[in-house]
């Protein structure tokens, strides 16, 4: 499966728990929070303060 930045947090760890690592080392520590089961990937990389299009080819390069 594909991720898009559209996706929730949610989504992502449900379809490919494997991505969590990237998620945790760019500095989102509550991916079991409630926040993170509705909010999409680039609005989380906005609050962060993160580059969605670095996270993206992160995420990407995992195959």
């Amino acid at each position: 499966m594909d991720i898009t930045k559209e996706m929730t947090i949610g989504e992502i760890l449900v379809n490919k728990p494997e991505v969590a690592p990237i998620l945790m080392e760019a500095g989102m520590h509550c991916l079991g929070c409630p926040s993170a089961q509705g909010e999409s990937l680039e609005e989380a990389a906005m609050v962060h303060g993160m580059n969605i299009d670095d996270l993206m080819s992160r995420i990407a390069a995992l195959g």
